[in-house]
């Protein structure tokens, strides 16, 4: 057995926890912080009690409040340029995983020259970024406690990958009460992004013994939680509990990875601006459902800690899986592949040709080629 597990991130969890905000920074000795969120964040008024936290800890702050979903290059290159030589010491992130994403990619260069494009890849950085505090503000990506950013290189309409340790959060703020006002379809599809990081750190090939304990878990809370959490969004302890459930999903695929779902959505998203949740909700069925066979037993494990039957056997078990999976997506309200807005036929060439090319298709639990990837699309797409 050789494996390794690395969480750097401090984690708390509390109602209110934003409202002190500048106390842990203090804790940390930061004095001068870029915060880096959202306009729906903003418009929502969920930093009011951020802003009067740092004011009071009397913590100074710039601000980058328009991080667009699947976030630009070109946006997180301009903001660096904006902020470097100002003394900042820190980057806050507040929001879902694309001001997540966004706020790593600033940190590496507010301490590198040149534009993040020049640091897509696996440990490329050479040297540190600035320390990062993420406080989530959906139930989904996990990137509160992940080594990862993902941008969107507006040129070649790809979404590329930056791997470093050194970008994983510091700390990770989650605040109980935050996703309360989190709209349902938000709810939905970030929750069935949280499954599908879950679903590939235990089925793809990286896996390992620590990982698989929380990507099980993190599969039985979503299942147990996650709609509820979408059509009752008073239901504090389900709202909670996807809380606990993305980020432990995103600790299991941190030191696992992500697979195919994921390679076919950010391909998707770089051409189309799909939403990363909704494009890994439909795919997510028929890639599961192309892989069972290559580890059926894992495969099993995924549709047990879903509640599918366990006195089943193995193979009825991920069989019936699959379709737990299709209705999932249908009871939340995923759309379709083909009702995604811009989707094209003449396209799907290219789709495969970029998933095939993305960091994480060896991670998948069977081999890919480009073919697999377009009978895969082409079946989303006439389901």
């Amino acid at each position: 057995m050789n494996f390794q597990f690395l969480l750097p991130t401090k984690i708390v969890m509390q109602p209110g926890l934003r409202s002190r905000t500048g106390e842990h920074l203090q804790e940390l000795g930061l004095q001068h912080v870029l915060l880096v969120t959202d306009a729906g964040v903003k418009r929502a008024g969920l930093l009011d009690s951020i802003y009067a936290s740092l004011d009071a800890a009397q913590i100074r702050y710039a601000e980058v409040a328009d991080v667009k979903p699947n976030p630009r290059s070109e946006d997180c290159n301009a903001a660096a340029q904006r902020y470097r030589g100002q003394g900042i010491d820190g980057v806050l992130a507040v929001g879902g995983g694309s001001a997540m994403d966004a706020a790593k990619a600033i940190s590496v260069l507010l301490t590198h020259d040149g534009k993040i494009e020049d640091y897509e890849g696996a440990f490329t950085l050479q040297r540190a970024a600035l320390p990062i505090i993420a406080i989530p503000s959906t139930a989904g990506t996990g990137s509160e406690v992940t080594f990862f950013s993902v941008i969107t290189d507006t040129r070649r309409q790809f979404k590329m990958s930056l791997l470093d340790y050194r970008i994983g959060p510091v700390l990770a703020l989650l605040d109980t009460d935050i996703t309360a006002s989190l709209p349902p379809a938000i709810a939905a599809s970030t929750g069935m992004d949280a499954l599908t990081h879950a679903i590939e750190a235990y089925t793809g090939k990286p896996a390992n013994p620590i990982s698989d304990g929380l990507a099980l878990h993190a599969i039985r809370l979503i299942s147990q939680n996650l709609r509820a959490a979408v059509q009752e969004p008073r239901n504090q302890q389900a709202r909670e509990q996807m809380l606990v459930a993305s980020l432990i999903a995103g600790m299991a695929f941190g030191n696992a990875d992500i697979a195919s779902v994921h390679c076919i959505s950010e391909a998707i998203g770089g051409l189309y601006d799909t939403p990363h949740g909704v494009g890994n909700a439909i795919f997510l069925p028929f890639v599961f459902s192309h892989n069972r066979d290559a580890d059926l037993r894992r495969h099993a494990d995924v549709a047990y800690a879903l509640g599918i039957d366990p006195t089943l056997d193995a193979a009825s078990a991920a069989e019936q899986a699959v379709q737990r999976l299709f209705d999932m997506g249908r009871e939340l309200g995923i759309p379709r592949f083909s009702e995604v807005a811009g989707v094209r036929e003449e396209d799907f060439q290219a789709i495969a040709e970029k998933s095939k090319s993305n960091i994480s298709d060896s991670s998948n639990a069977k081999p890919m080629s480009v073919d697999s990837y377009l009978a895969i699309i082409r079946q989303a797409y006439q389901y």
